[in-house]
């Protein structure tokens, strides 16, 4: 007959768990977090529990708290001196200034301390920009070891493409859509006839165009065009009637590639 192996009460498996952790116990709560749900659900006894509570205690954390699903997502730690993330987005260390790996679960508006939503400010969105280039450009770290540089490169790149996305209504829409859930296909066609005629009729008037000025008149217009469907975007999006707001993107596309070819012509 088998005999089982008696089961290590999970109090001695936390503290072996502290004692086997290299860099302390502010890591060791990054690591067992990780297996909360484990830890909550299983104690054998009450006596378990009980100790269980006093390895929590000797770390000045509250084992009940631990186990509540309201605790906050641990922070990330720092891969060269192991500093515990002050905030969120975690891109360099506010204690040895190293650059951190790309961690993608950070979106867009995470990156520049954004709400979620479609309407920003442009100038607190440029001013971050810059003040994460700053710290971000792989010039900066030209002396650092490989692997830090590595990261800046991947984080500057990151950076940039945020900043570019966020920074246009058109990309801006696509992507608050995106992170819904809501898939854009952004080559999909328009077969309103006459959306389409009045498409036709701009771009034969930048053909047409043989000044700035009514090129400028042109754009002007189209303009007032974007804002229009920019807004319905807005309207649509905070109702979550999705498939109105995809209306507004398509429409919005199509004059934004008109308004390309203004540029172009300028």
């Amino acid at each position: 007959m088998l005999k089982r192996k008696p089961l290590t009460p999970i109090s001695l498996i936390l503290l072996r768990q502290i004692r086997t952790t290299p860099r302390g116990p502010l890591v060791f709560i990054q690591h067992t977090q990780r297996y909360s749900s484990i830890i909550c659900s299983s104690f054998p006894s009450e006596g378990d529990e009980y100790r269980v509570s006093k390895v929590f205690r000797s770390l000045r954390i509250s084992w009940r708290s631990f186990c509540s699903e309201s605790v906050e997502e641990p922070r990330g730690i720092c891969w060269n001196c192991s500093a515990v993330a002050g905030s969120t987005p975690f891109l360099v260390c506010e204690s040895c200034r190293s650059v951190q790996p790309v961690d993608l679960s950070i979106d867009y508006f995470q990156i520049f301390g954004l709400d979620k939503k479609y309407e920003i400010v442009d100038d607190s969105l440029e001013g971050k920009y810059k003040s994460w280039q700053k710290k971000l450009h792989p010039d900066l770290v030209h002396s650092k070891s490989e692997k830090e540089r590595e990261y800046a490169a991947e984080q500057s790149a990151r950076v940039i493409d945020a900043y570019r996305t966020l920074s246009k209504p058109l990309s801006r829409a696509i992507y608050i859509m995106r992170l819904q859930g809501v898939d854009v296909d952004e080559e999909q066609t328009i077969s309103d006839p006459e959306l389409l005629a009045e498409i036709m009729e701009i771009r034969e008037a930048v053909e047409e165009a043989a000044t700035p000025q009514e090129l400028n008149k042109i754009q002007y217009q189209i303009q007032e065009k974007l804002e229009h469907w920019s807004k319905s975007f807005v309207n649509s999006f905070r109702l979550q009637k999705f498939e109105e707001a995809l209306t507004s993107i398509r429409r919005m596309t199509y004059y934004e590639r008109a308004n390309e070819e203004i540029v172009k012509k300028l």
